[in-house]
């Protein structure tokens, strides 16, 4: 008897709960299904599963068994999907976060490109500025910038982030440009409020030291697209990240400033529980992240915005 449809008998009479239901879904006779599930636990030489007329009941053996059957047949799938003759195809359910200026940004755009490659994946995004517990909570995937803290998630550089110095050309004009980090002072700075997490202001490297401004001005605000729009209305100098006015800068509606201080940039990363057994939803979001992320002129076009 072939033993891949014997633990594919097993694992679809575990999921339906009886064997009438599996076999009508395989269009076989109940029988049939029995004779299987007999010769597997003949085969192993231990009881899977309590039957009854009325229910099926797994065994301890038989609830370590399934979790090993149910991923060897999913990296099975996944392996056959990635040479069949029509492509790699997914399946299945998408649960992905992303902060939440970024994710508006860089990742729900891209999450309607994946869908229209991959149709048979269903995706949930969850944009949150707040670390996420992606294991207990239930995420397969999430998108983070900055450093990361050490903890036991694997993680995929796709890109780096820096920050700048940015204002209008306008502005620049009117005002004049600062020409070291310790001019900023005397200029009209746009920065995150105390109640926001941006505490140890903006930073710069200085003779080969990152070092730390607390700048103020006129306006500040805790939200940071609020602060990017006062920049691009000519309201003052602004330090934001790449990802948010690379566009700008190569359309000319920004210039950077103080360039040659920029600080060494982080990075942004995709985050994971684990590398071992990943769904080829997960493995292709992944991939299709990085293959988008890692193109200079993804950040270059306006077309997100």
């Amino acid at each position: 008897m072939d033993k891949l449809k014997q633990l594919e008998s097993f694992v679809s009479v575990v999921a339906r709960g009886s064997l009438t239901a599996a076999a009508k879904a395989e269009g076989v006779a109940p029988a049939i299904m029995g004779r299987r599930l007999d010769g597997l636990e003949e085969r192993l030489g231990v009881k899977l599963l309590v039957r009854t007329t009325r229910r099926i009941t797994l065994t301890h053996e038989g609830s370590a068994f399934l979790e090993d059957c149910q991923r060897l047949l999913a990296d099975l799938a996944n392996a056959e999907a990635s040479v069949s003759a029509g492509g790699v195809k997914a399946s299945g359910h998408l649960r992905i976060t992303a902060p939440a200026g970024f994710g508006r940004r860089h990742v729900a755009p891209l999450v309607t490109k994946f869908r229209e490659q991959h149709a048979d994946v269903t995706i949930s995004l969850n944009l949150n500025d707040r670390v996420l517990d992606l294991a207990g909570e239930g995420f397969d995937c999430a998108v983070r910038v900055g450093d990361l803290p050490d903890s036991s998630l694997v993680s995929v550089r796709m890109a780096d982030n820096r920050r700048l110095c940015v204002a209008t050309p306008r502005y620049l004009q009117t005002h004049g440009t600062p020409q070291h980090p310790g001019e900023l002072s005397k200029f009209d700075c746009l920065t995150l409020s105390s109640e926001a997490s941006q505490t140890r202001g903006w930073s710069f490297s200085i003779d080969g030291d990152v070092v730390y401004l607390r700048l103020g001005g006129a306006m500040d605000c805790s939200d940071g697209q609020v602060l990017h729009d006062w920049c691009l209305a000519g309201y003052g100098i602004a330090w934001r990240s790449t990802w948010e006015v690379e566009a700008e800068i190569t359309a000319g509606r920004l210039v950077a400033v103080l360039e040659d201080f920029a600080a060494p940039p982080n990075g942004i990363y995709a985050v994971f529980p684990h590398r071992k057994h990943l769904p080829l939803r997960v493995r292709l979001w992944i991939d299709f992240l990085k293959q988008s992320f890692s193109e200079p002129a993804y950040w270059q076009s306006g077309a997100r915005t």
